[in-house]
C-alpha cells in the first residue's frame, strides 16, 4: 500500500515539474511533495517537505528541464 502512496506522489511530481517557472513555485511543490512521500512512509513530514522544497528550487537551471523565468 505504501508503495501505491509512493508512485503517485512520483507521478504527481513529475506532471507538475513541466508547469513551475519559477524556484518559488518549484520550491513550493518539492515540499508538498516531499511532505507527502514522507507520510506515506512514515517518516519525518517536516524533513520531507524541508529536503522535497530544497530539491524543487534548487531544479532551475538543471540541464533537460524547463527554465526558470
Amino acid at each position: 500500500m505504501v508503495t501505491k502512496h509512493v508512485l503517485l506522489a512520483a507521478l504527481l511530481a513529475t506532471s507538475l515539474a513541466g508547469c513551475m517557472a519559477t524556484p518559488q513555485e518549484r520550491g513550493l511543490a518539492g515540499a508538498v511533495v516531499g511532505a507527502a512521500i514522507a507520510d506515506a512512509t512514515d517518516s519525518n513530514i517536516v524533513a520531507g517537505a524541508a529536503l522535497g522544497g530544497l530539491a524543487g528550487a534548487a531544479s532551475c537551471g538543471v540541464p533537460g528541464l524547463p527554465a526558470c523565468y
